[in-house]
Parts: C-alpha cells; structure tokens; sequence
C-alpha cells in the first residue's frame, strides 16, 4: 500500500501543527514518552512502527518564533483495512489540558475517514478516566474489559469502539 502524498504535509489543528513523525524525532519523541508514561515505549519499537505501512506516528507541535517548534505530543495508529486501531495517545504532562490530544485524535480519526474506515478502536486503562471521558466525547464507546492488559500495573484495559 502506498502512502498517500497528504499523509507527509503538517496540517494546522487548534493552533497546533500536526505531522508524521521521522527517525529524526526520534530523541525528542523519547523524552516525551518517558514523560508521559511509567513505561514508555522503546526507542526500538518506534524505530518499528515507522517501517510498517500500516502504521502512523503523528506529532503534534507548537510553532514558535526562530526555535524549532516544541513536541506536544502525539498519537500512533495503524489502519489495517477497514479499521483505525489507536495504540498509543501522549500529552507531555505540563501541556496536559491544553487540547492536545482532541487536536491529535480528530486528525487520527479523520485520516481514517478518509481511507474509507468503518470503525475505530482502541484499549485504555480504567483508571485513566480523563482518557475516557476525551474517546467518549468522540463517540467511543465501551465494549469490553481486557483483564491485566497493563501487566506491570496489574491493571484492565477497557477496550472501546467507534463506530463511523
């Protein structure tokens, strides 16, 4: 499958700037990861998921004035035929609250409407209720509970769905 053209071009979000991520990132997108997480995903896994064509990397960025723009956060996808499957979503905690990952995730769910998608899934931790409440605004919802999903937590997923 090839890429299309539109998938490489930033797009303005919010006031933010919304591109695929490159190997180049790859520092920052770690930093922001073991910001965002207790356990982040590796350096090698990313390096993985941007060889898959099925799979997307999207960041989400501030412009700034003469600095280069600053990582926000960002959200990793696959769309395998007709479905959009949200692995990971991250917000650097001291951008938290600010519209990050409503800007990141109306992308990702559009990008899926444009290839034709028919639904949207994804897994997140029941504790993380203000994860929840986003992905319900969206129109997810609840369809199951995948037990211990987070295993070094001990912790359940609640796997959610959205219907196009």
């Amino acid at each position: 499958m090839r890429r299309l053209q539109e998938d490489s071009e930033p797009r303005l979000s919010h006031g933010f700037s919304i591109r695929r991520m490159t190997l180049d990132d790859l520092t920052a997108v770690m930093a922001l990861e073991q910001a965002a997480f207790k356990n982040p995903w590796s350096a090698e896994l990313l390096k993985r998921e941007l060889e898959h064509e099925w799979s997307t990397i999207l960041l989400v960025e501030e412009p700034r004035e003469s600095v280069p723009p600053l990582l926000l956060g960002l959200a990793i996808f696959w769309i395998v035929h007709d479905e959009v499957h949200v692995l990971n979503v991250a917000t650097a905690p001291q951008h938290r609250r600010r519209g990050v990952a409503r800007a990141v995730m109306e992308e990702v769910l559009e990008r899926g409407k444009g290839r034709r998608c028919c639904l949207a899934t994804l897994e997140v931790r029941k504790s993380n209720e203000p994860a929840i409440q986003l992905y319900r605004s969206f129109g997810f919802r609840p369809v199951g509970i995948r037990p211990n999903y987070y295993a070094d937590e001990r912790e359940d997923a609640v796997v959610m769905v959205l219907d196009f």
